[in-house]
């Protein structure tokens, strides 16, 4: 595994297309993410490559924890 330079493990990038198979989206919904700047990604001259951490992480923020019984009679 090759190491970045803070000597922790080389995120992988991703090409939009493969971002958007990782998200089971189309490729506009990554695209979109980039465009609205609510995903980090990185420039390489004219290409947009998207760190698999980034994805992970933007999947992290959106997770709903499922509420249990006493969570709903909490919420009422």
């Amino acid at each position: 595994m090759t190491k970045g330079l803070d000597n922790t493990p080389a995120d992988r990038l991703l090409t939009v297309a493969e971002a958007a198979e990782y998200l089971n989206t189309s490729q506009r919904f990554p695209r979109r993410l980039i465009a609205e700047r609510r995903i980090r990604f990185v420039k390489l001259g004219r290409f947009v490559r998207i760190p698999e951490s980034a994805l992970r992480e933007f999947i992290a923020a959106g997770l709903v924890e499922p509420m249990t019984k006493s969570d709903v009679w909490r919420a009422a």
